[in-house]
């Protein structure tokens, strides 16, 4: 198992990824279509892409997105079914928290749904503490933004 940061060449893993589960349980929107269109602006806007290698093949990705320099949201987690229960989004999300400390970032947020209790939980888990449950402004999908400082 190896995770690589900012790959080009897994960036449409990284999109179908996503999409994939965007779709299982939701429908995508105006941000998910930009995200898809141009997903190298999460690099460019000082963010990090994770892609976890296992075996051959993409088995998941997440991100980073930049706020500003002390603060990211972690986003887009998604691992591939045939890899589920294997603890590989657990562990993308513990090397992206830890890139992020060792970049200097004071805290990290994430957008969820309620209706997703296994990421909740592992949010939970991780030391996330949810600081807002309302619906938020731009993604339909989610109600809940938790939030963990490094």
């Amino acid at each position: 198992m190896t995770i690589h940061i900012n790959q080009t060449a897994h960036l449409p893993d990284f999109i179908r990824l996503n999409q994939r589960w965007i779709q299982q349980y939701f429908q995508l929107e105006a941000a998910d279509h930009a995200l898809a269109a141009d997903p190298e602006k999460v690099i460019r806007d000082g963010g990090y892409i994770f892609s976890l290698e296992h075996e051959g093949k993409i088995a998941g990705v997440c991100a980073l997105f930049r706020d500003t320099p002390q603060r990211m949201q972690l986003a887009r987690m998604a691992v591939d079914p045939e890899f589920q229960g294997k603890g590989f989004g657990w562990q993308l999300m513990e090397f992206a928290l830890n890139y992020a400390k060792e970049a200097g970032v004071q805290s990290v947020y994430l957008l969820s749904n309620t209706c997703l209790n296994a990421a909740i939980s592992m949010y939970e888990k991780a030391g996330f503490q949810a600081i807002s449950r309302d619906q938020h402004p731009v993604y339909a999908r989610c109600n809940i933004v938790m939030e963990k400082q490094l």
